[in-house]
């Protein structure tokens, strides 16, 4: 590997990393000692409950919600930051932005934490960006998600698992939408085997689609007058011959039958 893959390697690692360490210090500082962090989580229509929009994320209430988070979260800020390089900052910065701001509107009276929300974000423009810009590699990062975390879509309905925020949930669903429509990304070169794929194509000037009319039938047009005297004169040719044959006969001998 040369040295400036493994700075690419690193740079793709050194934030999501970043991310994992203020979460698991975080749970360490509240498990050690009993600061109650959770009360920097989301209180929805209240003042003091604004706070959490940025803070929720970092706070998790027990260490099976913490490791399931963690993994999550890791791998989409991976392939966030691999496929959507210039975009990384803006869908992360807007999507916690949005994803709490909305659990604080709609979410039951009840402090809500985690980076379940930031979740919904990352799934969701994951997936609709990609099959937007129907870029191949785009799109099958996308159906990645799917396989990879389809199963959470049940999860933004209340009443499936008791404990859990699915106001969160929605809210950073709705909010990786809302950042998928409002953000451009580059018009990707796609590859193109023929002609025909190319944004540009005029059917008009195809040598090939001249031979068809407009209800589809094959009607090629007719050969220029030189070509078609070129091809008089080579049919003309073919059947002709300029040698001449000399014919010898033979008597039948009477013992032949």
């Amino acid at each position: 590997m040369s040295n400036s893959q493994s700075q690419f390697l690193l740079q793709l690692l050194i934030l999501p990393l970043l991310f994992l360490v203020v979460m698991w210090g975080m749970y360490w500082l509240d498990w050690n000692y009993f600061i109650e962090l959770y009360e920097w989580g989301i209180y929805p229509r209240s003042f003091h409950g604004l706070i959490g929009i940025f803070t929720s994320p970092f706070i998790h209430g027990s260490v099976k919600h913490l490791y399931n988070n963690s993994i999550t979260i890791f791998v989409l800020l991976i392939a966030l930051q691999y496929f959507y390089k210039q975009q990384f900052w803006y869908v992360l910065l807007w999507g916690i932005a949005l994803s709490g701001f909305g659990t604080w509107l709609i979410g039951r009276e009840s402090y809500h934490i985690g980076a379940s929300g930031l979740i919904y974000v990352l799934v969701s423009f994951i997936f609709f960006k990609g099959i937007q810009t129907r870029y191949y590699r785009l799109v099958a990062l996308s159906l990645t998600v799917v396989v990879l975390y389809g199963g959470m879509f049940w999860y933004m309905f209340p009443d499936i698992e008791e404990g859990i925020s699915w106001e969160g949930h929605l809210s950073g669903f709705i909010g990786g939408l809302i950042l998928c429509y409002s953000l451009e990304v580059p018009d990707y070169h796609r590859p193109y085997k023929y002609d025909w794929q190319r944004p540009d194509y005029d059917s008009s000037n195809d040598p090939f689609m001249q031979c068809f009319d407009e209800f589809g039938n094959f009607s090629p047009p007719p050969p220029p007058p030189e070509l078609e005297e070129q091809s008089e004169a080579v049919e003309a040719s073919y059947f002709q011959c300029n040698y001449q044959v000399v014919y010898h006969l033979k008597e039948k001998d009477e013992n032949e039958s």
